[in-house]
């Protein structure tokens, strides 16, 4: 495995001075930004794949993964709700170890290829549902079991591991390869291979939710209003969509209940019920609700 490579150029690296080793580790985080490129087209049919078993209307998001990757996963899974408006209820995480492996890790979990199974199993996924499996070996036997008892199951499943022709890569309908090589510290994957990682995420995620409405222009209509931060973006997000001032886009807002793309909708249709009927109508997709 190239993640595992022992990379000559970095020998010595404890003698070098501090700032030759900053200079090392940053080139290397630029080279994973540039190993995701190459990947552009794999991560486009991931989310138009996924896009198509969840706009169906009741299909879920899961990710899974072990240690520093599955980590990241989770991070992209619990971003989607704030960011995005994406329920709760559609979506979920698969991380060796259980919740306690986010803040402790927990190595020999990975290897539980069964826990793995059963847990897919139990989430009673289908052919709605999409799981996206993340692992730089791309041999991680509990996240290579997930994807492929997923699969099996006849979900949407997508793959992204950091070395090629891996298990994960051919056990998922889409494999996702982030060729990002050996790294500054040998094998230490939390850095290039995992800043490629986060990096094919955010895009994998951010293109999925554009398609299935959850933007309108480049504003986060999904965005639930609720904090103050929050409530001033999505007064922002309906004054700009509906051409209402700050005060009128506010009140719309309360009567929608934070909910930015019905709160545009109620500016054209003030029947609460009738709004909401239109955009479920338009699968939730503000664009089309506006047509």
């Amino acid at each position: 495995m190239t993640t595992e490579d022992v990379a000559l150029r970095f020998r010595g690296l404890d003698t070098w001075p501090d700032a030759e080793v900053l200079e090392a580790l940053l080139e290397r985080n630029f080279a994973a930004l540039a190993a995701v490129r190459p990947a552009l087209p794999e991560l486009e049919r991931a989310a138009r794949g996924a896009a198509e078993r969840l706009e169906r209307g009741s299909g879920r998001l899961l990710y899974a993964g072990a240690g520093t990757s599955g980590r990241l996963a989770a991070l992209d899974a619990v971003e989607l709700p704030p960011t995005f408006g994406w329920p709760h209820e559609r979506l979920g995480y698969l991380l060796a170890g259980g919740e306690e492996a986010l803040a402790r890790s927990a190595e020999a979990a990975e290897d539980a290829a069964g826990e793995a199974e059963r847990r897919v199993r139990e989430a009673g996924l289908g052919p709605e549902d999409v799981l996206v499996g993340v692992a730089a070996s791309g041999r991680t036997p509990f996240t290579v079991a997930a994807v492929r008892t997923a699969r099996s199951l006849g979900a949407f499943t997508v793959g992204l591991a950091n070395n090629p022709q891996t298990p994960l890569l051919a056990a998922a309908e889409v494999g996702v390869l982030l060729e990002t090589g050996p790294e500054v510290l040998a094998g230490s994957t939390r850095l290039a291979a995992g800043t490629a990682q986060k990096v094919a995420l955010n895009l994998f995620s951010t293109l999925l939710m554009i398609r299935l409405g959850r933007v309108y222009s480049n504003l986060m209509v999904g965005v639930k209003a609720s904090n103050e931060k929050l409530v001033r973006r999505a007064v922002g997000i309906v004054a700009e969509i509906a051409g209402v001032d700050a005060e009128r886009a506010r009140a719309l807002l309360e009567r929608a209940g934070g909910d930015a793309r019905l709160a545009v909708l109620l500016e054209r249709e003030p029947d609460p019920d009738a709004a909401r009927r239109r955009l479920a109508a338009a699968g939730g997709n503000l664009r089309e609700a506006l047509e």
